[in-house]
């Protein structure tokens, strides 16, 4: 791993006049931190939650700090070892690298680990950490699922499927009432990994990954379900699956042109951007015959972490304490159309309420394509594979470029 780490922060110096923030207590006697975060989309966001926390400690001034290509930025500075004190990151590879390098705090002793859902832990301990620590308190979390048209389902006399055969035929009635099921936008590779992190998520078997890891096991043998039932959805999608991409598909949705749409709580903002008046619902894809078994693939998509060796602990602990408090984790979530990953804190939104219980009852999964090498490129292999149709090929390339990567760690 460590040599994948330098790698990697090699091919990231390019960025190397980028530089954070310094920390120090200046003329001004104040404590300032810098609060390093991914999310362009966040910033006002956060700026409102700093803006509260500092009324609460005046003499702490968090700086915030948001970059374009933030992961190639955080890995420059690592280089120099230039650890931000506070960081708010995506929980995925580029974490699990850092954190197995012995750069993040460990928070298995502070009450912060208590305050979350265990299985978001977990996921964060799956991409890496070092020995047994806990390097990061996911914060912020989002989903995978089919959001629907409510009005459309109420005047085609419809209910939401709860199991994979009545996702189909749910599907065949929609067309047979001449609308259209399911609008793809395969021309952007990454929107087939909506249907496949679902379907996978939940057809892979909950050890999948550490025992592929292991080669204890192969794609070969537990993926031809997932490939075979992505091929299904496609003949319900409309007649040019690969030629639409993901802004078209929001207008598309938006627009009455489907009457499902398989993506992430991300799509919300900007289909109703497009229509304000759309009544919209959501449920996890359904992938197997067993309800009781059909878990929402849910990830890691803000993680407070910080560096073990900023020298104000203290302050960086408390502000993530603060952003761990029911009321500000409930502004985060609202502001942002995610899920938290604080314990009962639950999304108000009419269009993802719907998913609450599976929070309720800590029915959630991973998505499988956060363990995957980034260097696997798994959007474009899928794309290819849809393309194509081919199950068995498709099985073997994943296990042949799986094992050329781990080859080179």
């Amino acid at each position: 791993m460590k040599n994948k780490w330098r790698y990697l922060c090699t091919t990231a110096f390019i960025a190397s006049l980028l530089t954070g923030c310094t920390n120090q207590t200046t003329a001004d006697e104040k404590i300032h931190i810098e609060f390093f975060q991914n999310k362009p989309e966040a910033v006002a966001t956060f700026d409102h939650l700093i803006e509260r926390f500092e009324k609460l400690h005046p003499n702490i001034d968090i700086e915030q700090n948001n970059v374009p290509d933030s992961e190639t930025v955080l890995r420059t500075r690592l280089v120099k070892e230039d650890v931000p004190d506070l960081l708010a990151i995506g929980g995925n590879a580029t974490y699990g690298d850092i954190a197995e390098e012995g750069l993040f705090y460990d928070f298995s002793k502070d009450s912060a680990i208590n305050k979350v859902i265990p299985d978001y832990v977990n996921m964060l301990n799956l991409l890496g950490r070092t020995n047994n620590e806990d390097n990061g308190i996911p914060f912020a979390t989002n989903a995978n699922m089919l959001l629907y048209n409510k009005d459309k389902f109420k005047e085609l006399g419809l209910q939401v499927p709860k199991t994979w055969d009545e996702l189909i035929n749910v599907s065949k009635r929609i067309q047979k009432q001449g609308e259209l099921p399911f609008y793809f936008t395969y021309k952007d590779a990454w929107t087939a990994m909506v249907s496949f992190n679902a379907l996978a998520g939940n057809l892979q078997g909950d050890n999948f990954i550490q025992d592929r890891n292991s080669n204890k096991t192969t794609f070969t043998e537990h993926y031809k379900e997932t490939l075979v039932k992505m091929l299904t959805l496609l003949d319900y999608g409309h007649k040019d699956n690969f030629g639409r991409d993901y802004n078209a598909g929001n207008r598309a949705f938006a627009n009455g042109e489907s009457v499902m749409y398989i993506q992430g709580s991300w799509a919300i903002s900007s289909i109703k951007a497009i229509n304000p008046n759309i009544k919209l619902g959501s449920f996890p894809l359904p992938a197997s015959n067993d309800s009781s078994q059909n878990k929402l693939v849910s990830g890691v998509d803000t993680t407070l972490t910080m560096s073990k060796d900023t020298p104000h602990k203290k302050e960086a602990l408390m502000f993530i304490h603060f952003l761990l408090e029911k009321e500000n984790s409930q502004y985060y979530i609202k502001e942002q159309n995610s899920f938290s990953a604080v314990k009962n804190v639950l999304q108000n939104d009419e269009a993802l309420k719907e998913l609450n219980p599976y929070f309720v009852q800590q029915k959630i999964t991973s998505f499988p394509e956060h363990y995957f090498p980034a260097s696997m490129q798994a959007a474009n292999l899928v794309q290819d594979f849809l393309i194509k149709g081919e199950v068995k090929p498709f099985l073997s390339k994943l296990d042949d470029e799986w094992n050329k990567v781990k080859a080179r760690e």
